[in-house]
């Protein structure tokens, strides 16, 4: 018996942690009652599983071709708010191709409606309600013993399903936490090279203290943590593989100090000087020996994403929030001075008691914490949620498919949603690219507020119908050049300097936008500055075993307005930006 667990992801660098889990503890438990063979079973009904991952940018038709041909008996699906509808689409067709085949679905999108689900998609048989391990495991006993009889289900917990006699659904109990320990390394026998150039998604704990309305993670309580002797070996795995990115997905990691900071303490001594870990947090309960720890890391080997939602009072209250601010603020502008950790900051439109006024001071607040990306997010109402609840007394109109994202409140109307949208597309380009970096820091003076530069942004793109069409890297730098031309005559050569730049930081870029200057105009000053520094190195010493000519093209001299000029190394790259160094040479220096 072929088992097949089935991820759509939404990207194809992202990786489902979910499905490795299942198919590492269902192993375990087979292969300790049955022993260790290929395949698993007793007399000749053996068990075989196997992975599939997807994305949804491919063809249906691709993925059920692919399915078909691994020739499963049992599919399953990881179903979430991102594939949820892909899944749906998906299930008829493949019953089509492969009518003998169980489908079984598990996931948050699933689990909080399970008979509903059932009642609507006829072509599946059960669903796996919450914390799947130990379910699916039970299943794979049953496969073995019964032959997967439908019969048997109605003793195993945490499931939803058909009745055989046709007499509707079925859910069985609630199935209590498990240890987490019990799992196993979920990647232990993947083959590395398959995870390459994708985020590797780990947990060291499950549930969440905090009870946030909008979050499902609020459900589970009881805060669940894996024994750190196993994930000290599990994270020497992913360093000794030298993976780019793992990617913490523990609700709060920090919410139990000593937890956090022996992990911490290990991946710091541990760094192999490649490998990226990101820890959501909370920064309002990072205490002294935390920031001590963290102001020792190598830049770049870690990055926190800090959800911070709202700054309005009543805000955090209505949605159950136990925020300082003003806490938050210290601690990531301390962060931000050591030039270390990339920091990720949250926001939430469409919040109980946020209308457009109290969203601007919201965002002007987190943007004036200068993190590395603002992720300005709109509500989206999960299934099971508190925010589910709240719909009535909150006036809130959300979409009646996945994500569920918020239309409107009482407080914020559609039209204020979709300004919010175009602002969210503005800060995505102009700001989270960290492309316009220079630029946008003198910008910022010539407004009230961060608010207002984006908004002025977005009123821009509408007025020229810019938001309809898909533009290149570099005619971004067009269009903001024509506004910063049209609307700041005075200030053109500077804005151009800066600009100029922004481009040449983050790359060494061959065909020069319309705005730029001729560098015709100092041909000869560049040939003279890459001779001298191969005759006689000074910025350039690292370049050494090159002649001019190619330290030329492996680096770029830009003169300015002003006459000075500025050098851009790309050897040297900001471990946090991964910009260009950039050195300011006077006119003079580079005549001597």
């Amino acid at each position: 018996m072929k088992i097949l667990l089935t991820a759509i992801n939404a990207k194809y660098i992202h990786s489902n942690l979910g499905i490795y889990s299942l198919k590492a503890y269902g192993e375990k438990i087979l292969r300790e009652q049955f022993g260790d063979r290929k395949g698993f079973g007793a007399s000749d009904q053996l068990v075989e599983i196997e992975l599939a991952e997807y994305t949804i940018n491919q063809q249906i038709g691709q993925i059920l071709q692919d399915l078909y041909r691994k020739k499963p008996d049992i599919i399953g699906f990881s179903c979430y708010i991102w594939n949820i509808a892909y899944v749906r689409e998906l299930l008829a067709d493949v019953k089509k191709v492969l009518p003998d085949v169980q489908i079984w679905l598990g996931g948050p999108e699933v689990s909080y409606d399970a008979s509903k689900t059932l009642r609507e998609n006829p072509v599946v048989d059960l669903v796996m309600k919450g914390e799947g391990e130990e379910t699916f495991a039970q299943l794979l006993k049953n496969c073995v013993r019964e032959d997967g009889d439908p019969q048997n289900w109605r003793e195993i917990d945490g499931l939803a399903f058909r009745n055989p006699d046709g007499s509707g659904v079925m859910e069985t109990k609630v199935r209590s936490y498990m240890d987490m320990s019990q799992i196993p390394f979920p990647y232990e026998c993947v083959d590395v090279g398959e995870l390459e150039h994708r985020i590797i998604y780990y947990e060291s704990s499950r549930g969440c203290p905090f009870s946030c309305a909008y979050c499902l993670s609020s459900i589970d309580k009881r805060v669940r943590f894996r024994g750190l002797d196993l994930v000290k070996r599990e994270l020497a795995w992913f360093l000794e593989a030298k993976v780019p990115q793992v990617k913490f997905v523990d609700r709060t990691f920090n919410c139990k100090k000593d937890h956090a900071m022996e992990i911490w303490r290990f991946i710091r001594d541990q760094d192999n000087g490649i490998t990226n870990f990101h820890f959501e947090i909370a920064a309002d309960l990072l205490d002294e020996d935390e920031l001590e720890l963290l102001s020792t890391m190598r830049p770049g080997l870690v990055q926190l994403e800090i959800g911070v939602q709202s700054t309005n009072e009543r805000t955090l209250e209505a949605i159950h929030r136990k925020t300082d601010i003003d806490e938050i603020r210290e601690v990531t502008a301390r962060i931000n001075s050591w030039g270390r950790i990339h920091q990720h900051l949250d926001l939430i439109a469409g919040l109980p008691w946020e209308d457009l006024e109290s969203f601007r001071h919201s965002f002007d607040d987190v943007y004036r914490m200068e993190p590395e990306q603002l992720q300005l997010g709109f509500l989206k109402v999960l299934k099971g949620s508190c925010m589910e609840e709240m719909t009535q007394e909150c006036g809130l109109q959300y979409a009646s498919a996945p994500p569920y994202e918020v239309l409107s409140t009482r407080w914020l109307p559609y039209g204020d949603v979709l300004t919010l949208k175009q602002i969210e597309e503005m800060v995505e380009v102009y700001y989270n690219s960290r492309q316009f970096c220079l630029t946008l820091r003198e910008l910022e003076k010539e407004y009230e507020s961060p608010y207002s530069m984006f908004r002025e942004m977005a009123d821009y793109y509408e007025a020229h119908q810019l938001f309809e069409v898909n533009h290149s890297r570099m005619a971004r730098y067009e269009i903001l050049w024509d506004l910063l031309a049209e609307r700041f005559p005075g200030k053109q050569e500077c804005f151009r300097d800066l600009l100029m730049c922004d481009l040449y930081l983050r790359e060494n870029i061959k065909s020069r936008p319309s705005f730029a200057p001729d560098p015709g105009s100092w041909k000869e000053e560049t040939r003279r500055f890459f001779r001298q520094e191969e005759q006689n190195p000074h910025y350039l010493k690292h370049y050494e075993g090159y002649d001019s000519r190619q330290m030329a093209r492996m680096a770029h001299l830009e003169r300015l307005s002003d006459g000075s000029y500025r050098l851009f190394d790309y050897k040297k790259r900001d471990p946090l930006s991964r910009n260009a160094g950039m050195i300011q040479i006077s006119d003079e220096e580079l005549m001597e």
